[in-house]
This record gives C-alpha cells, sequence and structure tokens, in this order.
C-alpha cells in the first residue's frame, strides 16, 4: 500500500527533501548513514547488492511501470507516491524514471578484504567530481577491475549522482576507501606493496612507458592509479609508483578528462 504525498513537511520525507548528502552520510553516526538511490535499474541492483530500503517516492505512472515488480519484494517498506510535478517541486530536481529510494548503508570493508582475491585494481586520488566518480566505476566494471579504492578527498561513490551515472555499478565492483587514519600516498602505498601490488600512475611525463608495455601486462598484480581533475597525480604519488604511465595523444592534445582516461587504461591493462 502506498502513501499519496499531501503534507510537503512531513517529517518521513525529509530524507529526499531537506537533508543534504553529507548529512544523510552522517544520519546514524558512528553507524553508517543513509543514501538516496535514483532509477529502477540503480535501485535494483542496490537491493541486489544488500543494501535495504528505508522507504520508497514513485511517481504515480510508475506505481504500475517498472517500479511495481521491485515494490512487491518490499511489501513493509513504506512507499510515497504523487504526481511528476509534486515530486520535482518537492526533491527539487528532475527524477531519472520517476523513482527514489533511501537506504541504510552497509559499514565498509578494509582494503585488505576488498583486494584479498583481486588482481587488478583501480585507485582514484582526490577525484572529487561525483559524475566523474560514477563513469570510472562503471568503466571500472565493465573494463576488468576487480575492485576500486578511493582516498579520503574523494568524492563518495554513493552520493545520488554519482550512483545513477554508473548506472548502479557501484553496487556490482568491490570498493572502499584508505584509512582516514593513514597518510596517503605513504601508508597506501606500504599496504599494497604489502598485498603483492605493483603500482602504475597515469601521468603525464616523459619518462614514462607506453601503456601497451609489455612490463606490466605481465605483471601478477597491478594497480592503476588515478588523479584528481585538472592537476593530475601529486609528485609525491607518481614518485612512489613502480611505473609511470602514458596514454599516446594526437592532433595535438595534451590530456584526457580522468573517465575517459581511466576507460582506456582498464581497457588496456585489465586484459590478462
Amino acid at each position: 500500500m502506498w502513501n499519496e504525498i499531501k503534507d510537503f513537511t512531513a517529517p518521513e520525507l525529509d530524507v529526499y527533501a531537506r537533508t543534504s548528502e553529507v548529512q544523510l552520510l552522517r544520519y546514524y553516526e558512528p553507524e553508517p548513514g543513509i543514501f538516496i538511490a535514483e532509477s529502477p535499474k540503480v535501485i535494483e541492483r542496490a537491493l541486489n547488492a544488500g543494501y535495504q530500503p528505508i522507504s520508497f517516492l514513485v511517481e504515480h505512472r510508475d506505481l504500475e511501470g517498472e517500479a511495481k515488480e521491485l515494490l512487491k519484494h518490499f511489501p513493509e517498506v513504506p512507499v510515497y507516491t504523487a504526481e511528476y510535478e509534486i515530486l520535482v517541486q518537492l526533491t527539487g530536481f528532475a527524477l531519472t524514471r520517476g523513482m527514489l529510494c533511501a537506504m541504510r548503508r552497509n559499514q565498509l570493508l578494509s582494503v585488505e578484504e576488498i583486494c584479498r582475491d583481486a588482481s587488478r585494481i583501480a585507485i582514484l586520488e582526490n577525484v572529487v567530481n561525483p559524475t566523474n566518480i560514477g563513469a570510472i566505476f562503471r568503466s571500472a566494471a565493465a573494463l576488468h577491475m576487480d575492485a576500486v579504492l578511493l582516498t579520503s578527498g574523494c568524492s563518495d561513490p554513493l552520493y545520488r549522482r554519482a550512483a545513477r551515472v554508473s548506472m548502479g555499478t557501484v553496487f556490482q565492483i568491490p570498493w572502499t576507501y584508505f584509512d582516514k587514519k593513514s597518510v596517503w600516498p605513504q601508508d597506501g602505498m606500504q599496504t599494497l606493496r604489502k598485498l603483492g601490488f605493483k603500482t602504475a600512475a597515469m601521468a603525464l611525463r616523459d619518462d614514462s612507458v607506453g601503456i601497451d608495455d609489455q612490463a606490466l601486462q605481465s605483471e601478477e598484480k597491478l594497480a592503476v592509479i588515478l588523479g584528481t581533475e585538472g592537476d593530475g597525480l601529486a609528485s609525491q604519488t607518481i614518485a612512489d609508483c613502480d611505473y609511470t604511465v602514458k596514454i599516446p595523444m594526437s592532433h595535438g592534445v595534451d590530456s584526457l578528462n580522468v573517465a575517459a582516461a581511466s576507460a582506456v587504461a582498464f581497457w588496456e591493462l585489465g586484459r590478462r
């Protein structure tokens, strides 16, 4: 049974209308907080990954559409509904395919747990744009990466936009943050070495090896490291890596957006 939205100020709707994503992240501190998943496909992938729904917000016409199959599996979870125009007014943004779901976050695993059976991983250093985070995750999942690790300066993969751009692949590929008490890159690199990984910094340097270098392909365990938008990887990170890798360019183009570069790197370095 669903609940027609008649009172915009109802506290049950706060998570959709009046709570920032940072506030949602900290909602149950010190326990993991809440995130908002958008669109039936993203929500389905989150549910399949074991995330627990708190409530659904659904456009009227989708109650008998794509949302119907999802909702029937969670009859005990509240469903709030209204016409599209009302939902846009309530949430402040255009909904993708008419459905949102508030979900409980899961406890993040450690780097060691995430990497236990991995041979190709992606590491993101201070990538702050949620759209880039989502696009990188989608490429990582599609192009043979086994896991994604993020430094503390990265945007949250479960932010609504990141998860939507990823098409829900943030729920399909293992990921976690480096311990916030550790120092990147020093402590992080030490952890990677203990786990048996060689590290490849994606950077525009004259002393780089080509992305098709056979030495990279032959590494049993390889971590592909990508840097923040604009500045790229920190000099210390590059210095600490085993390889510096450059994607060849043409027509005078000097670099790619980090999301585009990730797809090229994952495709070439993920094959094994």
